[in-house]
């Protein structure tokens, strides 16, 4: 089952009312510069991705489209905006190259014309077969360090990009680099609060889900975190909930419910005041259960539960998680390619025939 998005509309209309950008010029082509192939690279809430290439010089590209119904040219305008600075000029080369905006002839159609990069690190974590070995920490740490490095940058551009998951970050070059893409639900904390709720319910932080106001790029540092816990468990979720309500609840059936002592502004929430004296809710934290140190050592699971911690402000910052010991030594990132799992998969025997007389 695929976790829940929230309504593309409604985030639409959330996302232009805190556009967090400065007016500027963005500079428009002409559509006509590239040719489109009818290769889907993605689709999702907010529009359709295909493969497309650049007419003169031949470069292979990504060109998302955004119709009316995801917030027509509004939105892809705001969404080129953010998605220029985040990458800050090819600055930032764990975010997704942006190569500008085009316009289909006499109409108001525009497209992000975006590098094209690979499969998302959802579809690759999928295609391992079942019963395939975890991967090695080296590899977890070397995609973290990738993920916390591109947030880092994008955070002290003051975005928050509020939708990482495995579905928005792709891989790319020969499978040794991860990129944050898609930030058709990012804003800016130059807006001042309140901010509404948006994202993947599974990936959601514990404060968005919380409803409060002026949550920040704690969110995404909370998001990674469930990336981080999906790298080591080959792909499947940590927190499954349904709805906001049910998604708490699965958060602290593994992190413990908040108190006084660790989240203070938690207690005179609605759930905790009344929602929870209904509920048998887990108090006790037991993330290292199902991390023991046989899954990730005691570094990585300091870094784990540093992103995955309920008070946001607590919570480890992507700067300072990346100051962690467990960062000291960073292997080349080598995730696994479809060809290299072909190769693993058991030998079927041979089946010999037998004459019947």
């Amino acid at each position: 089952m695929a976790a829940c998005c929230v309504e593309p509309a409604a985030a639409a209309a959330a996302a232009r009312s805190h556009s967090g950008l400065k007016r500027r010029r963005v500079a428009v082509g002409s559509s006509e510069q590239y040719e489109e192939t009818a290769c889907r690279l993605g689709k999702g809430s907010f529009g359709a991705v295909v493969k497309g290439r650049h007419r003169d010089t031949g470069r292979v590209v990504a060109i998302k489209r955004l119709g009316a119904e995801h917030g027509g040219p509004e939105a892809a305008l705001r969404e080129a905006r953010f998605l220029e600075d985040a990458s800050g000029g090819g600055a930032n080369p764990f975010v997704v190259g942006f190569h500008g905006v085009v316009r289909a002839p006499g109409t108001f159609d525009l497209r992000l014309v975006m590098e094209c990069v690979g499969p998302s690190l959802h579809d690759l974590l999928r295609k391992r077969p079942r019963g395939s070995p975890p991967l090695p920490e080296a590899t977890v740490r070397a995609a973290m360090w990738q993920l916390l490095t591109g947030a880092e940058k994008m955070h002290a551009a003051r975005i928050v990009h509020r939708d990482i998951k495995p579905q928005n970050i792709l891989v790319g070059e020969g499978h040794t680099v991860v990129k944050i893409c898609d930030f058709g639900l990012a804003i800016s904390t130059d807006d001042r609060p309140p901010y509404g709720p948006a994202g993947t319910l599974w990936y959601m932080a514990p404060e968005m889900l919380l409803e409060k106001p002026d949550y920040d790029t704690q969110v995404d540092v909370w998001s990674l975190g469930c990336v981080m816990a999906e790298l080591i468990n080959n792909g499947t979720p940590l927190f499954e909930g349904f709805y906001d309500q049910g998604q708490l609840c699965a958060i602290f059936d593994v992190l413990g419910a908040p108190d006084d002592s660790t989240w203070p502004w938690f207690s005179d929430t609605a759930f905790a005041t009344v929602v929870m004296p209904e509920l048998d809710v887990q108090r006790e934290n037991r993330l290292r259960e199902l991390f023991p140190e046989t899954k990730l050592s005691k570094q990585g699971f300091e870094v784990l539960s540093g992103l995955l911690t309920c008070n946001p402000d607590k919570r480890l910052t992507a700067a300072a998680a990346l100051r962690h010991p467990w960062f000291a030594k960073v292997d080349a990132l080598e995730l696994p390619k479809k060809v290299d799992l072909l190769l693993r998969l058991p030998k079927r025997p041979r089946m010999r025939a037998v004459c019947v007389t």
